[in-house]
């Protein structure tokens, strides 16, 4: 049986490592994890470990623990009615579980055999917006029509409905084991701007929320500027996309922008960093750039351009050309003149590195714990936001920073990071290994140095491959980035190998998070299972509800219907609910 440890109850000392369930178990608590060596100069202090140990979280069900497969997609998945036109959603069967062997041949009678090592939850690229932000490239869709989304106002309402199907899960969909926390693997954020970063932290922490900036009474932005490039929903104007049928839904903008409340998860949740936290528009390295600053929480915004211009603007972005954002600089200027009056806001400003630290530190966002989500003061002090966590005495947790600070939206590690990811492996080899990184192995590809550090070498997903492989505790790499769910396996001529787990975001159809359970097999193998849930909102979508909920489902059916989206972020059946063997290292 797995080695666990309880915190249930105990208010003196320092529990280091977290409590898992193991098979049988009939009242074990979840603490969080410890954080380990979060920098290379200072580890966290013995304060900040015990303002780490978080309230108890869900209690597990009475023995023996069944599977708990009710709001998975397992059970039922959104399903398009139709194919053409503006589609509706509606429920459809559930996705099958795929066995999948390229890494070790599953034996039988491992499901009688096995115990629970770890269950948690993986959410990516929710990509909260502020779709009134005057930095936004909307206008890039007068040259690519998916360069803007009809759904980009309701983010904060959909990442809710997401918060609340995860606390509904009552146990890991395999194991039935208790869900013990939730790790967000960047692009948290969509333009690092402050607002997004504070809709972010109370949406998984807990909170009031108002998704509107500017003028507090209305939305000023591209979906009432009466340009037929965007969809209009209050106005009778006949734009683009009602030309392909998405509705007129009178009211939708007063509704967009009004009070919501998120209930935060029910379980500690950690934070990783992706592009979209950390540059501007996701590929900017253009913080010193006052002129930019100025324009974010200034009164002007530009949101037409003409195709010829914005195709201009996107090949620079795409092929790197201007990773300092210096073109985009002189571009906006010469723009300046056709610019919209806004209302200034200037919670609209860019967030630096230190800004996402403290604000992950700030105890307003603590929700249950732990304190900083992962982040420590050793972070602050140190300008790094990687960092490793105890899940449980079998398991470690090592989250990465894999954003390139010198710009463009692909990443890379710098040589600093690589020996302390090399050392944090060889320290805990007696412990399994889940790597969390925002960016996939193949988007690692961004060799730029860093301007805080320019003479340090940069790594790409192929040496970071080289180095998880060469450590036989690896089990899994979890990442994001792609939008899309991909699971590849690695395997390397000394021995290691481990899955690759890509799962798709929460912005573009079909909007979906991951359950991963870690178990022993009892057989010389390791079997990780994963299972995608959607959020609560209802499949079907009713026009006449503007409710919370009712624009959580809205969000979900725009997605879908938004021109020019990729229809196959979904991945493939190996992709998506799996059972992932390997051979125990």
């Amino acid at each position: 049986m797995s080695r666990t440890r309880s915190v249930a109850g105990s208010g003196q000392g320092i529990h280091r490592r977290s409590v898992l369930a193991a098979g049988g178990a009939v009242a074990l608590s979840a603490g969080v994890g410890y954080a380990l060596r979060p920098s290379d100069s200072q580890a966290a202090t013995a304060k900040e470990a015990t303002e780490a140990v978080a309230a108890s979280s869900r209690q597990a069900p009475a023995a023996p623990l069944a599977p708990y497969t009710k709001g998975t997609t397992l059970a039922s998945v959104a399903a398009p009615r139709g194919s053409s036109g503006y589609r509706r959603l509606g429920d459809g069967p559930g996705w099958q579980r795929v066995v999948r062997s390229d890494l070790a041949a599953p034996k039988s009678g491992r499901a009688g055999r096995r115990t629970a090592l770890a269950a948690f939850v993986q959410l990516t690229d929710l990509h909260i917006i502020d779709a009134q932000h005057p930095l936004r490239l909307e206008y890039l869709r007068s040259a690519d029509i998916h360069a803007w989304r009809p759904h980009e106002a309701l983010t904060v309402q959909g990442a809710i409905a997401l918060v609340e199907r995860i606390n509904a899960l009552r146990g890991a969909p395999v194991t039935g084991a208790p869900l013990h926390f939730a790790m967000t693997t960047g692009d948290n954020t969509d333009n690092n701007a402050k607002s997004e970063l504070d809709w972010f932290l109370k949406i998984m922490s807990g909170g009031r929320i108002t998704p509107n900036t500017g003028d507090p009474r209305q939305y000023e932005g591209v979906q009432n500027s009466g340009l037929k490039q965007y969809w209009q929903p209050d106005a009778a104007v006949r734009d683009s996309d009602k030309q392909v049928g998405f509705p007129q839904l009178d009211g939708f903008l007063k509704a967009a922008v009004r009070e919501v409340r998120s209930p935060g998860l029910n379980l500690p949740w950690y934070s990783t960093v992706g592009n979209h936290d950390s540059l501007p528009m996701g590929c900017y390295a253009s913080h010193d750039d006052s002129y930019l600053t100025e324009l974010a929480v200034g009164g002007k915004k530009l949101m037409d351009v003409s195709a010829a211009e914005a195709q201009q603007l996107q090949a620079q972005i795409k092929k790197a050309r201007d990773p300092q954002g210096v073109r985009y600089h002189d571009f906006l200027k010469s723009h300046a003149r056709s610019m919209r009056s806004v209302t200034p806001d200037e919670s609209r400003a860019p967030f630096t590195q230190a800004d996402y630290l403290q604000a992950h530190l700030n105890p307003a966002y603590r929700g249950v714990g732990p304190a900083g989500h992962g982040y420590s003061s050793a972070n602050l002090d140190s300008g790094t936001q990687y960092y490793a966590f105890r899940i449980s005495d079998d398991v470690i947790g090592i989250s990465l920073d894999t954003t390139d600070a010198g710009g463009h939206y692909e990443g890379s590690l710098g040589t600093t990071q690589m020996k302390w990811l090399e050392r944090t492996l060889r320290e805990n080899k007696d412990s399994h290994a889940v790597i969390f990184s925002h960016h996939t192995s193949k988007t690692m590809t961004n060799l730029r140095s860093d301007p805080a550090r320019p003479d340090e070498r940069r790594h790409d997903g192929q040496e970071v491959l080289a180095l998880l492989g060469g450590h036989r505790n690896v089990l899994a790499w979890v990442n994001g980035h792609i939008h899309k769910n991909v699971i590849t396996p690695h395997s390397t001529s000394g021995g290691g190998s481990f899955w690759e787990i890509s799962t798709a975001s929460h912005v573009d159809f079909p909007q979906l998070a991951r359950v991963i359970e870690l178990t022993d097999n009892k057989d010389g193998t390791i079997s990780l299972f994963t299972t995608l849930v959607e959020s609560s909102a209802p499949h079907r979508t009713d026009f006449s509800d503007l409710s919370q909920t009712g624009l959580a489902a809205l969000y979900r059916e725009l997605s879908l219907n938004a021109p020019g989206a990729n229809a196959n972020l979904g991945g493939d059946p190996e992709d998506r609910n799996t059972e992932l063997v390997l051979k125990k290292g």
